[in-house]
C-alpha cells in the first residue's frame, strides 16, 4: 500500500469542524492527548508499517519547512 497524500476526505471542512468540536473545553494537555491517541488509533487502522514510517517523515519534513515551534 502506497501513502495517499492526495485530498481523499469527503467534505474536509466539516471534518476539521468536528476535529476541532472534540477539543473545545479541553485543556491543552488533554487536546494534545486527543490527538495523539487519534493518530495511534489511525495508525493501528492503517496497519502497514512502511506507509506509517513514510506518514511520520512527510508530517515531520511539512512541520520543519512551517518553521512550526516544537
Amino acid at each position: 500500500m502506497a501513502l495517499n497524500n492526495q485530498p481523499n476526505i469527503v467534505n474536509p471542512d466539516s471534518f476539521y469542524e468536528e476535529l476541532i468540536h472534540a477539543q473545545r473545553d479541553l485543556t491543552d494537555d488533554q487536546a494534545d492527548t486527543l490527538v495523539a491517541k487519534l493518530a495511534l488509533i489511525l495508525a493501528n487502522h492503517v496497519g502497514d508499517r512502511a506507509v506509517l514510517a513514510e506518514a511520520i517523515a512527510l508530517a515531520r519534513q511539512n512541520t520543519l519547512a512551517a518553521g512550526t515551534p516544537a
